[in-house]
């Protein structure tokens, strides 16, 4: 067995351990980097794109900002449609200059690799039979395979950015955490295309079929979703059909509709809501998928994850600059108030924009007055922008 030392053990090469990494070698503190993924698979995962202006303002305070300013595509508003017509909301307007930048997370996640390369500290990708020990200890291991050799890695705090599905939250005990989830009763079939984006901004569409939103990832891609149910086979939604989905829910606004091009990504992604309380046990800590789900309509997953490494490194920092673990106690109380409020919108924007296949009549006109109250009421868009653009660090 090969034996590593370091300050951080960080278990995930996503965005969240990738930028906490990042964030504590600027501080001087070394990391090691676990993923039990291939390094091409992290960088071709298809996940989000609309980055919030913290989000922004933070990996260019990384130094990792330099193509996102180049390439990142800066959105000042967003569409909602409905009863066919077409509503902005103008972010910028009601935020005092703030806006979103659509940039992949593929692409966030290249730019943090690199970055990682560049340090030369460790990351090892395709690590197999990893798990966590001791985190109720001052010195938790992490312990893993790589390259047919058997490692342990001892570290002062271990980072869970593992995702939802990851080893690091179901290592701590059941009777330390709370778990608060919703299960939703529709899902999206989300595909990219190699067509040029035919609005400059996104547009959210309810439709009496269901749900549609307009994206993009690039000058020269359109990235598309339609509301569907969670057992939907992909197989029975051939291009063709899902074009003329798309055409129906999102052009009846003035003739207009996306341009089409070839498809060269579908899925299907159920859509559920998720909370591990507290986000911590001992020296574990939990950031990013690994503590929190959010459905997608808000746009939080990633930012999420990039305000709770955020805190994180904080913390870190003072406890190894001054010895003070106050910072480290509270990481979890502070990362879930920030939490807390982005599953609150998400839930509310996905409510308004959904049609749940338990609705009722009223139900569905009780959606159209929201709808119509958030386009007409100045108070009311400016939550929404203030929301959707990122609420001020606490």
């Amino acid at each position: 067995m090969k034996h590593l030392r370091t300050q951080v053990g960080i278990v995930g090469a996503g965005p969240a351990g990738l930028l906490l990494a990042q964030l504590l070698h600027l501080e001087g503190i070394d990391s090691v980097v676990v993923e039990n993924r291939s390094r091409q698979y992290v960088i071709d995962r298809v996940r989000a794109g609309v980055l919030e202006q913290g989000t922004v303002d933070l990996m260019v305070e990384s130094g990792v900002g330099h193509r996102l300013q180049k390439e990142g595509m800066r959105h000042e508003g967003i569409f909602l449609e409905f009863n066919g017509t077409r509503h902005r909301i103008d972010f910028a307007e009601l935020t005092e200059g703030r806006a979103i930048t659509v940039y992949g997370q593929n692409e966030v996640v290249t730019d943090l690799i690199e970055a990682r390369f560049a340090s030369g500290r460790p990351i090892f990708f395709e690590a197999e039979e990893t798990s966590v020990h001791g985190t109720d200890t001052h010195s938790p291991t992490i312990q893993f395979r790589h390259s047919d050799e058997t490692y342990e890695v001892r570290c002062d705090f271990i980072a869970g950015c593992d995702g939802f599905h990851g080893i690091c939250r179901p290592s701590i005990p059941s009777n330390e955490m709370s778990i608060y989830e919703r299960v939703y009763p529709f899902a999206w079939l989300g595909i990219l295309a190699h067509a040029a984006p035919s609005c400059d901004e996104l547009v959210y569409s309810l439709h009496e079929r269901g749900f549609a939103l307009f994206s993009m990832r690039s000058p020269a891609v359109t990235r598309l979703y339609l509301q569907c149910a969670p057992d939907e086979d992909i197989s029975h939604w051939p291009d063709d059909r899902i074009w003329n989905e798309l055409d129906i829910r999102l052009g009846s606004f003035d003739g207009w509709r996306p341009n089409h091009g070839e498809i060269f990504q579908k899925g299907i992604t159920g859509m559920r809501s998720f909370v591990a309380e507290p986000m911590r046990s001992g020296r574990l800590f939990l950031a990013g998928d690994a503590g929190h789900i959010v459905p997608p309509t808000g746009a939080k997953g990633l930012n999420l994850a990039a305000s709770d490494v955020r805190n994180l490194a904080i913390a870190l920092e003072a406890f190894y600059r001054t010895g003070n673990q106050d910072l480290l106690g509270g990481y979890s109380a502070r990362s879930l108030r920030r939490v807390w409020k982005a599953q609150r919108f998400s839930w509310w924007m996905t409510s308004m924009l959904h049609i749940s296949p338990e609705a009722s009549a009223f139900d569905q006109r009780r959606q159209i007055a929201e709808l119509d109250y958030v386009t007409s009421s100045r108070a009311a868009m400016t939550s929404l922008a203030e929301n959707y653009v990122g609420l001020p660090v606490d």
